[in-house]
């Protein structure tokens, strides 16, 4: 097949979007299939690479401000005069026989949808990233998003999605109901072995924790992620492990969460460190005791899938039945907290820290669930399957 790839967000760009899409492109290639993939610029990238079997082209793009209405990302947009036609360039000449596309309201999306519907070629659409905001009126200028530019695009060409939990099951049903032809439940998939061996001493010392009781938590700091939730937790934790650390890993786009903790009188035991290189954080994993950031929600995401696979006890505030099909078990294979709950995540986190033969339990039974389930091997299987299956019903 002729597969072509598009996503706003991809490498150097870090995200679970990013890598997710750049792993699966590459998944593609090695299965022997041609693979281009459509990108907006990013940073000092190149225009146009080749690597891993790969032709990536970089489109020009303009990032959007920061703000609370595009959840504190920097967002590119490709979206320019003569944009389409040097889409349609490009995926004339290579002649994809089905599009993967990444993200539902990315200009790249629409483009290369809109060539998709005049080619009658097939497009499967992954949607990583749900339009809502904590704040009340962000959320309802998102609706309305949804409803007059979002869905109106989708419907022009109505691609297939992946489906890869329940909210984004409840969410695609309830917002993009008749612009999509069909939903196709795919878990998000990781590599379950590049963030073993880390070098947790190194960390430690890095940060001068010594031999500290150690909350880790991955991933940027948005509102849907706020990190307010486990600062205000973390008076519980301290009142049993004195001496207990929490590490923020990631880029802070939103930082209520640190104004909170000196409210709290706990600012001393709270450290952001800003975004790391992706080959540090398996150091980070190691170092740690416990990992928790997805707490608000907002379902079960590709870092926390990393750090299972790493082995490291993960609390998260999801429903037992997060990934249709697969169940998550409290205390066996992950550690389930109520949603806002503070003094319940509080004494979770503590019990963790008290029991190490709980955690390696816990952290034998994630990576062991990671490996058979979500694998990048296993997801991309059935992507390729779903992959596959459009192009021979084009044929």
């Amino acid at each position: 097949m002729r597969i072509a790839v598009v996503n706003n967000f991809f490498p150097p760009r870090v995200g679970g979007s990013s890598h997710l899409s750049d792993a699966l492109a590459r998944g593609y290639a090695a299965a022997g299939h041609e693979v281009l993939v459509l990108t907006a610029a990013y940073e000092d990238a190149p225009a146009e690479e080749e690597r891993d079997g790969l032709r990536i082209v970089r489109l020009p793009a303009a990032m959007i401000p920061k703000s609370r209405l595009s959840v504190s990302f920097d967002i590119a947009f490709t979206l320019r005069r003569g944009a389409y036609r040097r889409v349609a360039e490009l995926l004339d000449a290579f002649r994809p026989d089905v599009i993967h596309q990444h993200g539902q309201f990315f200009d790249l999306t629409w483009l290369t949808g809109l060539w998709a519907r005049r080619n009658h070629v097939p497009a499967l659409l992954s949607v990583h990233t749900r339009l809502e905001n904590p704040t009340a009126a962000y959320h309802g200028v998102f609706r309305v998003l949804d409803a007059t530019m979002v869905r109106p695009a989708l419907r022009l060409y109505r691609p297939r999605m992946v489906v890869m939990d329940v909210q984004m099951d409840d969410y695609i049903s309830s917002r993009y109901r008749g612009a999509y032809s069909g939903l196709d439940y795919i878990p998000v998939g990781v590599d379950p072995d590049w963030v073993l061996h880390g070098d947790g001493a190194r960390v430690r010392e890095r940060h001068d924790l010594g031999d500290a009781p150690l909350v880790v938590s991955l991933g940027h700091v948005i509102p849907l992620r706020d990190r307010l939730l486990l600062v205000e937790a973390m008076p519980e934790v301290l009142a049993r492990h004195p001496h207990a650390r929490l590490l923020v890993v990631g880029r802070v786009y939103y930082d209520p969460f640190l104004e909170r903790a000196r409210e709290l009188g706990v600012g001393h035991a709270v450290l952001a460190v800003g975004p790391v290189p992706k080959e540090e954080v398996p150091g980070y994993l190691a170092a740690a005791d416990v990992e928790t950031h997805d707490l608000q929600g907002y379902g079960l995401g590709t870092a926390s899938l990393e750090s299972m696979a790493a082995g490291v006890p993960m609390v998260v505030a999801v429903r037992p039945d997060n990934f249709p099909g697969i169940e998550l078990v409290s205390g066996e294979n992950v550690v389930l907290t109520p949603e806002g709950d503070a003094k319940a995540l509080g004494a979770t986190l503590a019990d963790l820290l008290d029991d190490a033969e709980w955690r390696a339990r816990i952290g034998k039974a994630e990576q062991a669930l990671v490996r058979e389930r979500f694998s990048m091997d296993a997801v991309l299987r059935q992507h390729l399957e779903t992959l596959e299956a459009m192009a021979a019903g084009r044929r």
